[in-house]
């Protein structure tokens, strides 16, 4: 695909009209919701004696109570039934919704406004399955980082500008509450027009028996998510998203008045600054990753999200203005644009964090069981957002102050992030080797989509260097069950990344007979598991720059698996500071210089019984030509 391939998604039937459906569901909601914080926050007397910050955290508890309760019935529902009809439905439920919620906008009655919030969760809650399970339907798997990138980027571009809008209007004198009910049930309502253009989406499980307890089948969705590791961890740190997300939005209101000294203007900018960084971070995914899944990013956006909300929570502690400002006086400020930067960078990470995490998802669980997975994810992520907003709320009367929130939490994501990537190395794997091909050196692919998407196959290469099997698993949308010799795979600090990815060591049948045929019997293992295992045939690093001769070993694997074979070279990788190139290592480094370019070719898959060394090392020094 093209670098703005994920922008022409927007011009396709299959894509464009689900697309502003969502879009207008998710800036409905919050031109709805943020107009009533703001309401609450800012003029508070006229409705309730409650303390503005415990409401900035209840109200944002209510909204998604729905999804504990609901989930598991809307992911079944969203499997039974055609998708676009059930779009449709849950589009009109909102214009009722919105209605009543203008009653209550012209009567002054709380509880009805709370009642229409509550609501509103539960139209999400209906069309989070839909949403998430109706893109790998439509879309191909080589456009699901890119389709992901662009709803991401169109919810929160859609949060953003119901933000903005919904703070702007409430406090508009003397028509705020009339334009915001009259103006949330028209934006209903084209929600609902543009529904009515998704394509036709069939139900994957037509059959379904639909279990209406929420609490059996909450658990049932849980259990099954379970059976699948990468996919419930996967879960699990989208979930931790939304918790840490939730915390750091639901300060905003009280941190712009309490902390900024700024009107409503001031905490428009940060949500919109917020806002920005997360379109930007989601739409650069695609970029970043290649054009696949690419969960190395996961580890990166991480990283990048406890930085910057321990360095928000530093910058607050320099920020010493007390006088009322409004946007231009906040920007006046010594450290005002800190606090921006901040911001926007959480934004931007937390896309980095989020966007292959969904694509993950949708691509390795089970195809009759994707809605039924995000309606388990929603589940998920509503718990942790429950918990966030107690979480806040327990620290706030602790005596935490809201700077000391966001640096509680930075931290409490560090320790999560290393629990869930010491659960799942993969991720932290993909992350190293993503670093690699984006520092010392530029990776350009060819033809990798002749890796299959599923299914058992074998992948040979030439052996030029000790970060081959790094290089090559950064290109593969798939893992890789690697076999190496056994001395490489004992080498200092790589040894820890190879056993990460799960490596098979092999040795010379004189050096260690017994390890010899437990590598055989591993591979066979793999491959009947379904799994992509690559070899070396030539058994050792060159030492010249060209390719040794293929040992036999292929066929031994082939006789007990008789699966594809898929040749690859790597071109440009001899010379650099891992190979046996004569001479100092260092110096070959400085001479290539940094960001060298290699590549990666992958040939044709060849049939089990075509595939003799001698065939496959033919296919392998054409691949690679005369660049080494």
């Amino acid at each position: 695909m093209s670098q703005s391939s994920q922008f022409s998604l927007l011009s396709q039937r299959r894509f464009g009209p689900f697309f502003w459906t969502q879009f207008f569901g998710a800036f409905n909601d919050n031109v709805f919701k943020t107009a009533l914080l703001t309401i609450l926050t800012y003029d508070a007397l006229n409705w309730t004696s409650m303390d503005p910050g415990l409401l900035n955290n209840l109200i944002p508890g209510l909204f998604i109570l729905p999804f504990v309760l609901l989930s598991a019935s809307a992911g079944q529902l969203a499997d039974k039934f055609e998708k676009a009809g059930l779009a449709r439905y849950v589009k009109l439920l909102e214009i009722v919704i919105m209605m009543i919620a203008a009653f209550g906008w012209m009567t002054h009655q709380l509880w009805l406004l709370v009642a229409a919030v509550v609501g509103m969760g539960v139209h999400s809650t209906l069309f989070g399955p839909v949403k998430y399970a109706y893109l790998p339907q439509h879309l191909k798997p080589e456009e699901l980082v890119g389709g992901n990138g662009v709803i991401e980027m169109g919810t929160f571009v859609g949060i953003l500008l119901g933000e903005v809008l919904g703070a702007v209007l409430v406090v508009h004198k003397p028509w705020g509450m009339q334009l915001v009910a009259f103006g949330t049930i028209a934006i209903a309502i084209v929600g609902w027009l543009f529904s009515r253009g998704i394509p036709h989406s069939p139900a994957p499980e037509p059959e379904l028996r639909i279990n209406w307890n929420p609490f059996t089948e909450t658990m049932r969705n849980i259990r099954f998510t379970r059976q699948n590791r990468p996919v419930f961890l996967s879960v699990l740190g989208n979930s931790w998203f939304w918790f840490y997300g939730a915390v750091i939005l639901a300060q905003f209101p009280v941190y712009a008045k309490d902390y900024l000294h700024g009107d409503h203007s001031v905490f428009v900018l940060l949500l919109t600054v917020f806002s920005l960084g997360i379109g930007a971070g989601s739409l650069l995914c695609e970029r970043l990753s290649g054009h696949k899944v690419e969960i190395g990013l996961v580890p990166f956006g991480s990283i990048g999200l406890s930085v910057f909300g321990f360095d928000l929570y530093l910058a607050s502690q320099q920020y010493v203005n007390t006088s009322l400002v409004d946007v231009a006086g906040f920007l006046g400020q010594k450290g005002s644009i800190r606090i921006l930067f901040d911001c926007v960078m959480i934004g931007m990470f937390g896309g980095f964090y989020i966007v292959p995490l969904f694509a993950l998802i949708q691509t390795r669980c089970d195809r009759k069981h994707v809605s039924r997975t995000i309606a388990g994810m929603n589940i998920m992520n509503s718990l942790f957002m429950v918990v966030a907003a107690v979480f806040a709320m327990l620290l706030l009367k602790a005596g935490f102050t809201i700077p000391q929130l966001f640096a509680a939490t930075a931290a409490l994501n560090a320790l999560v992030a290393f629990y869930i990537f010491s659960l799942v190395p993969e991720f932290l794997m993909r992350f190293l080797a993503w670093i690699l091909i984006h520092t010392v050196h530029r990776v350009h692919a060819v033809d990798t989509d002749r890796i299959p998407e599923e299914g058992p196959a074998v992948l040979v290469c030439n052996h030029v260097s000790y970060v081959d099997a790094v290089v090559i698993m950064a290109a593969s949308p798939r893992p890789i069950r690697f076999v190496m010799d056994h001395r490489i795979f004992k080498i200092p600090v790589l040894s820890w990344i190879f056993r990460t990815a799960k490596a098979i060591p092999i040795a010379p049948a004189k050096e260690d007979p017994w390890l010899m045929e437990k590598s055989f019997v591993d591979i066979a293992q793999a491959l009947h598991e379904g799994e992509l295992v690559c070899i070396f045939p030539e058994g050792k690093l060159t030492s010249t720059g060209e390719m040794n001769e293929f040992k036999g070993g292929i066929r031994k694997i082939l006789d007990r698996s008789p699966v594809p074979v898929i040749p690859m070279a790597l071109r440009g990788l001899w010379g650099s500071m891992l190979t046996r190139s004569p001479g100092n290592p260092f110096e070959r480094s400085f001479r290539r210089g940094p960001f060298s370019r290699l590549s990666l070719v992958v040939g044709k898959p060849l049939a089990p019984a075509a595939a003799t060394p001698e065939a496959l090392q033919e296919e392998v020094l054409s691949l690679r030509g005369d660049w080494k």
